[in-house]
């Protein structure tokens, strides 16, 4: 990793979000899948900077069962129709409730990582 690089993961005070990247840029060269790069690049800017997300976007946008990634906080905003897996690095309670009472999943970036190692068939929103 270069310096500025090493800079820019020090100065995250959540101790979660310099370990994957770590994480996400080591998967990216073991299992050649760039999507975990440009995850990792998201994650190194300011946390005020994240992506947040709707549930109604994520309707809008996400067919039957797929698998979406949210590199921040997935909101309860909206209404989901449809069962999707969703990654993010947080989610509200609400979207919670509602992502599980359509038959959807919630999990973590890291629990993605570990189901889907290349990244393929991973939809990605900002």
């Amino acid at each position: 990793m270069g310096k500025k690089t090493q800079v820019k993961i020090s100065r995250k005070t959540n101790p979660r979000i310099p370990k994957l990247i770590v994480v996400l840029k080591e998967k990216t060269h073991e299992n050649n899948a760039p999507i975990w790069r440009d995850i990792a690049k998201r994650l190194e800017k300011p946390g005020r900077n994240y992506a947040e997300v709707n549930l109604g976007t994520i309707n809008r946008h996400a067919d039957e069962n797929e698998v979406v990634l949210v590199p921040g906080k997935v909101l309860g905003a909206g209404m989901l129709g449809h069962p999707v897996t969703i990654a993010a690095l947080k989610f509200s309670v609400t979207a919670k409730e509602k992502i599980a009472d359509v038959g959807g999943r919630c999990l973590t970036i890291e629990q993605i990582i570990d189901e889907n190692p290349s990244g393929s068939g991973i939809r990605i929103l900002k």
